[in-house]
């Protein structure tokens, strides 16, 4: 009997200690916590009793719990130059979800388009996809109950297809995050979210794969760094590589356009992805759809909250994805892995002794068939957080501890020198000549630094925005320029593609100048 005494007494002791301990971290400022640490103060103070269902397959408990959480966004596109892209067909995000990037035209009427969010903290922050809210003049938040609420774009990343919004309103239900890492294949899942101008829909299939990567981030990427690259007069076969992330979660749950951002869960209600695309021919559901692992999802919504952007770290590597056809041409055994094609002088990989050829076999001792499984895992970390690989060099396998370095450091050699070459096409592009200002316009006009505009070329951007001829130009974007090296250097430094000139005419009028680099 005292045993029992005891025991219940060391059992409420201990309990109380738990409870007091998850006050003290819900003390902590918001900001400081990840998301992960907000939702254990959450379901500290408010447990879920939902357990999986699925040996009867019933997923009442789940869809009832995650349904509230799960918005309808609408967005607003007021200006037709929001529009973009100027392909011949529909990109596949509008085939797919209905996001506005379409042929640029324009519109007498403001252009609207939905997708669906899932909160992920009650106070307000709701994770979707990039391409739901790239662009948008409003975006507008509808919960189940159908209170509507104005929202906020924290952070958007072009890389993962992820976005990140707020609304003022508190108290808010909320998704339970999961580990997608935990996610098997043949598991059961729910999509939940707006599919084709619906209310809230709930759906149910299987895992199908994991770790997919089917192109389609990657192929918007390197389309519009094609069509910009041509706006420069850039060289289309010199491409930067593309910094996509892939490694879907695909599923056979019936996703169609409006899903996009929604939430896939599995049977005990836990978030596991973000529904980010479809396959399809048709456009509509055909079997096929992906959703972005949560664990990245955490991560790159930290990140904003944290930081503003993400922080993403690299190996500093390049590679090829090896199969039976790749070893062959590459003359090496093995047919699984990641070939390393180059290592970047001076970053993570370099430092960490990698050298080309190597055949990178695991990353923290988990096997590596595809690059995904690579990429997914790497891009969860931050500029210098440590990961372990495991290569093989003349058939012998080795462990190494990369440290991973941000994006400024991982530039290449090629990289760098791609930016010199593009300062120097501004240049060109510029369609003037230009000479130091002399001692003696420089003590008339009290400035200590410029040049002189002496030439204007017909069909330059100087002769389009009638930037005249004697023009004293003492600062391109922020930079003061004395001779054509610095003028060349200050144009690398535009932002948003735009010049910023400050002058000086020869009658001593203050000249202040903008117009965009296309």
């Amino acid at each position: 009997m005292k045993k029992i005494g005891l025991t219940l007494l060391t059992a409420l002791i201990g309990g109380a200690v738990a409870v007091g301990g998850y006050k003290l971290l819900e003390k902590k400022q918001g900001n400081q916590l990840s998301f992960e640490e907000r939702q254990q103060i959450h379901y500290a103070n408010n447990p879920s009793d939902i357990s999986a269902s699925t040996g009867n397959l019933d997923f009442t408990q789940a869809a009832a719990a995650v349904s509230p959480a799960v918005v309808h966004i609408k967005t607003t596109y007021e200006r037709s130059g929001n529009q973009r892209g100027s392909d011949p067909f529909q990109d596949m995000f509008e085939e797919f979800f209905g996001a506005p990037r379409g042929r640029q035209r324009q519109q007498q009427q403001p252009q609207r388009a939905s997708g669906s969010g899932v909160i992920i903290s009650a106070d307000g922050y709701i994770v979707t996809n990039n391409h739901v809210v790239e662009n948008a003049d409003k975006i507008a938040v509808e919960l189940t109950n159908k209170k509507v609420y104005d929202a906020k774009v924290i952070g958007r990343d072009p890389n993962t297809d992820l976005a990140l919004i707020k609304v003022n309103a508190t108290g808010l239900p909320i998704v339970k995050l999961g580990n997608s890492d935990e996610v098997n294949i043949g598991e059961w899942v729910l999509a939940v979210g707006y599919p084709m101008g619906l209310q809230s829909t709930v759906t149910a299939g299987i895992v199908s794969a994991k770790g997919r990567a089917i192109g389609i981030l990657a192929d918007q990427q390197r389309q519009e760094q094609y069509q910009r690259w041509q706006q420069e007069g850039a060289d289309p076969d010199n491409l930067p590589a593309s910094s996509a992330v892939e490694s879907f979660i695909q599923t056979d749950a019936v996703i169609n356009r409006g899903n996009s951002g929604g939430a896939l869960v599995n049977a005990n209600g836990e978030l596991v992805g973000i529904n980010a695309a479809i396959m399809s021919q048709s456009g509509y559901y055909a079997g096929y759809g992906f959703a972005i692992p949560v664990n990245l999802v955490k991560k790159i919504a930290d990140d904003f909250v944290k930081f503003g952007s993400v922080k993403r770290g690299y190996v500093g590597v390049t590679f090829q994805e090896l199969d039976t056809d790749v070893a062959k041409q590459l003359g090496v055994d093995e047919i699984n892995g990641l070939y390393v094609n180059s290592v970047i002088p001076g970053g993570g990989g370099a430092a960490a002794g990698l050298k080309k050829g190597d055949i990178i076999t695991k990353i923290d001792g988990n096997v590596i068939y595809s690059s995904p499984d690579l990429q997914e895992r790497v891009a969860r970390l931050r500029p210098g957080d440590k990961v372990k690989l495991t290569y093989k060099r003349d058939g012998k396998e080795k462990d190494v501890t990369v440290t991973l370095k941000g994006e400024e450091e991982n530039k290449s050699e090629k990289e760098s020198e791609s930016e010199k070459r593009s300062t120097a096409e501004l240049y060109n592009k510029l369609g003037a000549g230009f000479i130091p200002a002399t001692d003696a316009q420089k003590k008339q006009h009290k400035i200590n630094s410029g040049v002189v505009v002496s030439e204007v070329r017909r069909g330059g951007l100087f002769d389009m925005y009638d930037v005249p001829r004697g023009l004293i130009i003492t600062a391109i974007n922020g930079r003061a320029v004395s001779n054509v090296d610095e003028v060349e250097s200050a144009l690398g430094n535009n932002k948003n593609n735009l010049l910023q000139l400050n002058g000086i005419t020869p009658d001593g009028a203050r000249v202040d100048l903008r117009f965009p680099l296309q």
